[in-house]
């Protein structure tokens, strides 16, 4: 039975996909998927994100940002574009913003005044967040308490242990798990997906990106791949794949306020 499906962050809009787009959407439809949600790291991938929601209108949406990784390199120009592109039809996301605590690419200080100004513009748009963690989500948790109000959002393949999810949870966020919640050594991260409530819970493949089990290692990933991660959430959750594909489709629904 094909499952209905919403892979809630794919990059649709990297060179590993050039030229490839319609045979992956094509794919994506006949896997189930009702609706993929495409996602900026800088200026020009968010342009391109918002050309691929109008080129796939119903099907294909996006979310508009400065990756903290990307940030370093951005101009007060980039961001300014990111603003005129939040009121693009077919953008329903700020993000991915976030902090990143791996990678030594922009000064944390840099890192969290553009997060800061990717909450301002949730705020001014009344658009979700989706928040990039990596090896940051304590730091994250703090400047999100620091701010005047906290905008709906998600943390995208999150990673986190039990108390991080809680926090989060907290805050009002949506928890979205991604290929490594399929791999043997998850574990842990599985006992966090099994605690998230139902109405919190998003999946996403971060295509082209971490291919879940047992596809790991195959690249590109892709939004099909998602019914796999789908799967092992509801496995260690004691659900029919059935309902919880429709739970996770209609949080997507909910948090992007899409009909």
């Amino acid at each position: 039975m094909t499952l209905e499906l919403f892979d809630t962050h794919a990059h649709l809009n990297v060179a590993a996909f050039d030229g490839n787009v319609d045979a992956v959407v094509e794919r994506a439809k006949q896997a189930g998927l009702v609706g993929i949600l495409v996602i900026g790291i800088d200026a020009a991938s968010s342009r391109r994100a918002c050309d691929l929601a109008a080129d796939y209108p119903g099907f294909l949406y996006a979310a508009v940002g400065i990756q903290p990784n990307s940030a370093a390199e951005a101009s007060n120009d980039d961001f300014a574009l990111v603003r005129e592109l939040a009121g693009y039809p077919g953008v329903r996301a700020i993000g991915e913003t976030g902090l990143d605590c791996y990678w030594d690419d922009t000064p944390m200080e840099l890192q969290q005044r553009y997060f800061d100004d990717h909450l301002q513009l949730c705020r001014d748009t009344g658009l979700p967040m989706v928040i990039h963690m990596r090896d940051s989500g304590d730091l994250i948790v703090e400047q999100l308490r620091g701010q005047s109000s906290v905008p709906a959002g998600v943390m995208h393949s999150f990673t986190g242990d039990q108390r991080l999810a809680e926090q989060c949870l907290d805050l009002g966020l949506y928890i979205s798990f991604a290929g490594m919640v399929t791999f043997k050594k998850s574990d842990e991260l599985r006992q966090v997906a099994r605690m998230v409530p139902q109405n919190r819970l998003l999946v996403e493949t971060d295509s082209p990106y971490l291919s879940p089990e047992p596809l790991r290692g195959r690249r590109p990933n892709e939004p099909a791949r998602v019914e796999h991660t789908l799967r092992c959430l509801a496995e260690v959750r004691g659900v029919t794949a059935d309902d919880l594909a429709r739970i996770t489709t209609e949080n997507a629904r909910r948090l992007l306020q899409l009909p």
